[in-house]
């Protein structure tokens, strides 16, 4: 701005000396000076505002760019969160992850454990007595007995003891009698039970189980002390013990040990005028 009004000073300087207070016609010595002033002034006074106006529109258009840009991330980001919100939504919900284990509800580990004790309860094992036996008539190896287990009538069950004990043994006696098995039918006679014995590993001698003096026909047999008879639960029906194998997966801990006594693995097997004895057999299975 300075050097603009340097410049029209030293042009108004020379007018004066050619002998003039204005610009003579013609001369073309002020015109062009002035004419250049005038325009070095406007260049000055023009560029700044051009660039000026000029940066302005960029930046603006930058700024309209940015912002456009801007928004369009944003929709973007929205678009993306609410899909990402609706795929949680309708996904399962995640278990939550603990370091502590949580506790068991009380006695849901006895539910699930069951021992062969328990499986043994289930079993309705009684004692009886046989009122007559006689030899099967179709079946060289089998007696049938009549046998009272505290029902109305008498059960006929079928046994195979003929090989091991005389037939007048079994008259009159008491003997342990799996009461729900399913009835099976012995070359024409249905067996409604099994008379329960112990035998030695080679099954060449088989001895009947005995109840113990004073036991009464038809009381039930159970496994481990006295007071365990009071928690005796209900035994299972024919059907179950059949479709459960619950005699299969009893039967092998059934033995007797050194004094003879019938057990289910430790637990003593009785009636509540004592413990089941066989007479002569130790460690022996039992079925």
């Amino acid at each position: 701005m300075a050097t603009a009004t340097a410049v029209a000073a030293a042009a108004a300087k020379i007018v004066k000396l050619s002998g003039g207070g204005g610009t003579r016609p013609g001369s073309t010595a002020g015109f062009r000076i002035i004419h250049r002033s005038q325009l070095t002034f406007q260049r000055k006074e023009t560029r700044p505002f051009s660039f000026s106006a000029r940066y302005t529109h960029n930046n603006q258009s930058r700024m309209r760019i940015l912002s456009f840009c801007s928004s369009a991330s944003a929709d973007a980001t929205t678009d993306a969160s609410s899909t990402t919100s609706t795929a949680e939504s309708n996904a399962a919900p995640s278990p939550e992850v603990s370091g502590t284990e949580t506790a068991p509800a009380p006695g849901a580990a006895d539910e699930k454990k069951t021992t062969v004790r328990d499986a043994g309860h289930l079993l309705d094992i009684r004692v009886g007595r046989i009122l007559k036996a006689w030899r099967h008539e179709e079946a060289d190896s089998l007696y049938v007995e009549e046998v009272d287990v505290g029902e109305a009538e008498p059960r006929i069950i079928c046994s195979g003891l003929v090989k091991y004990v005389p037939l007048e043994e079994l008259q009159d006696r008491n003997v342990a009698v799996l009461a729900n098995l399913k009835p099976r039918n012995m070359r024409g006679v249905k067996s409604n039970g099994m008379l329960m014995a112990a035998s030695d590993a080679a099954h060449e001698n088989v001895e009947l189980l005995e109840p113990p003096e004073g036991s009464v026909p038809g009381e039930r047999i159970w496994f481990g002390s006295e007071d365990d008879k009071l928690n005796l639960p209900d035994p299972a029906s024919p059907n179950q013990v059949a479709k459960k194998k619950i005699w299969e997966s009893v039967q092998p801990h059934l033995k007797t040990n050194d004094s003879c006594l019938a057990k289910l693995e430790e637990h003593l097997m009785r009636t509540s005028a004592g413990v089941v004895t066989c007479r002569s057999l130790k460690n022996a299975n039992i079925s």
